[in-house]
């Protein structure tokens, strides 16, 4: 990594839906938790911005099926506004979210940037429409949003849709597979599609270097990384909203991510799902910061 970094942080938690005994999801602490165990210090960026989130509600529209829509639409165009505003080509930028749902601002921005591919790591697919959701939280149909599945408001805003094309994704990593309905979805899309074991089959590495080759074979502007730490093993990173048991370890994320990191197309990363409150002691989230750093910085 030879490039000059800028974070932004997203602190949004209007994606998902609040567990009974919490009073709001604690991802919102994201940002400040990972300062806390110095990765903006460490990471040393050339600029850090800050978007702060609408207070925490569970509002259900009828019209679009998805919680709080409103609000993260509006998030969603002020954060793409705030992109576009510090765009440098020569910059790698770093989100911190959040949950999943700040992919759909970002996505706006790279939408008006030009043709961007998506490198999408996550222990479930988010890819599902709103009839299928159990919450109707965006952070679990994020990646459905941004190709263009479900209601118009947030599929299209400003006359953007599809923000992303399916077939410039790869999908990577889900764990969630015994629900036969809810793996069809992305089975039947033109996503390019590996889940976890299929993942593992096919090498880390060589994954990273198949969706490479698919950025240069079709000339695309560049390409964008979605990590949600969900796809870690539950015994490496067990503070996030919906735990799965299997994952993948560090060395795997390692050699995922080295290569698109160290590509000059790669705009940047999303981090998101990483709950302070689940993890009190930093236990897991020192480790994590350790490893992204030596990733990011190497």
């Amino acid at each position: 990594m030879k490039r000059d970094i800028n974070i932004f942080e997203f602190p949004l938690n209007l994606g998902l839906m609040k567990k009974e005994h919490e009073t709001e999801p604690g991802v919102r602490k994201l940002p400040d938790w990972l300062r806390k165990f110095d990765f903006h210090k460490r990471i040393d960026p050339e600029n850090i911005f800050r978007l702060d989130a609408p207070e925490y509600a569970m509002n259900f529209d009828e019209e679009s099926k998805v919680r709080n829509a409103d609000q993260i639409i509006e998030y969603a165009k002020k954060q793409a506004e705030l992109i576009l505003k510090n765009y440098n080509k020569s910059i790698f930028n770093i989100f911190l979210g959040g949950d999943c749902s700040i992919l759909i601002g970002n996505a706006i921005a790279l939408k008006k940037l030009g043709n961007f591919g998506l490198f999408y790591l996550d222990g479930h697919t988010d890819f599902i429409p709103p009839e299928l959701s159990e919450t109707g939280g965006a952070a679990g149909m994020d990646l459905a949003i941004v190709t263009g599945t479900g209601h118009e408001k947030l599929t299209n805003i400003n006359g953007l849709k599809p923000y992303f094309l399916e077939e410039n994704i790869f999908c990577n990593g889900n764990a969630e597979t015994d629900d036969d309905e809810y793996v069809s979805q992305i089975i039947n899309s033109h996503i390019h599609y590996s889940d976890l074991e299929a993942l593992r089959k096919n090498g880390f590495r060589k994954t990273a270097d198949n969706f490479l080759a698919m950025i240069n074979e079709k000339g695309l502007d560049g390409f964008f990384i979605h990590l949600d730490v969900d796809i870690l093993k539950d015994e490496l990173m067990p503070a996030v909203d919906s735990r799965m048991e299997d994952g993948i370890h560090y060395d795997d994320l390692k050699e995922m991510l080295e290569p698109l990191i160290d590509n000059p197309l790669c705009f940047g990363i999303q981090i998101t799902i990483l709950d302070p409150d689940y993890d009190q002691e930093g236990v897991y989230t020192q480790p994590f910061v350790n490893h992204l750093i030596q990733i990011i910085k190497k």
